[in-house]
């Protein structure tokens, strides 16, 4: 079984497409969650995961859109936030507000969720992934940082798909995976995308210039 794995699309429309049309056949998608903030799209990557049947768990910035509670954002964050309220209707909302912090898919083999595994806001960089992460699943997802990485133990696989929407680590390509749960096996993708009509795009929307302009260096 082929999976493909997602995180952090932030709004980032262009990026998403890209990601979906790049990304070889696969026999099921999840999302790590943070499908809304910084970027101008967000009711259209709503749709896009909702329509899919995507299991989707709830990041930091779909719990400030959905439910209001707040988290340490920076300007630019907190500007996403405040368009993305804005620009989602009821049932977007409502499919954001009932995501869950973690979920388990495909006969308990996978684990989603989105900073780690004790809690969903803790950024776990790649230097921090331990075998000690696993619990009764063959492969942990998580997200959060938007930093692209897995590593292999002998007790499963620890992976973080890269941000989609805006990557941090330093390859300005969106980043995606695919995971083979047969062979135990993790594939990293990137994929170019579009970033001035994203900038563009971000301007006519008023929101932080820099949201765009950051997309180019990866960071």
């Amino acid at each position: 079984m082929i999976v493909g794995v997602i995180a952090d699309i932030h709004g980032n429309r262009v990026a998403l497409d890209a990601v979906l049309d790049d990304m070889p056949p696969v026999d099921a998608l999840v999302c790590a969650g943070d499908v809304v903030g910084y970027n101008p799209w967000p009711g259209a990557c709503v749709d896009a995961l909702r329509e899919r049947g995507v299991p989707t768990v709830m990041g930091n910035h779909d719990r400030a859109v959905a439910t209001g509670t707040s988290f340490s954002f920076n300007s630019m964050a907190g500007a996403g936030v405040a368009y993305a309220r804005e620009q989602l209707n009821d049932e977007q909302l409502a499919w954001l507000a009932g995501l869950p912090d973690e979920r388990t898919e495909f006969d308990g083999r996978v684990k989603i969720v989105h900073g780690h595994p004790e809690d969903p806001d803790r950024y776990t960089y790649p230097d921090m992934f331990a075998a000690d992460m696993l619990g009764d699943e063959d492969v942990l997802v998580l997200g959060h940082t938007h930093v692209q990485h897995h590593e292999s133990y002998d007790g499963g696989i620890v992976l973080n798909p890269g941000g989609v929407g805006q990557p941090r680590d330093g390859d300005p390509r969106a980043a995606y995976a695919t995971l083979d749960l047969d062979g135990m096996s993790v594939d990293e993708h990137r994929v170019e995308y579009d970033i001035e009509c994203v900038e563009r795009a971000v301007s006519e929307a008023g929101l932080p210039e820099q949201i765009g302009s950051r997309l180019r260096k990866g960071r």
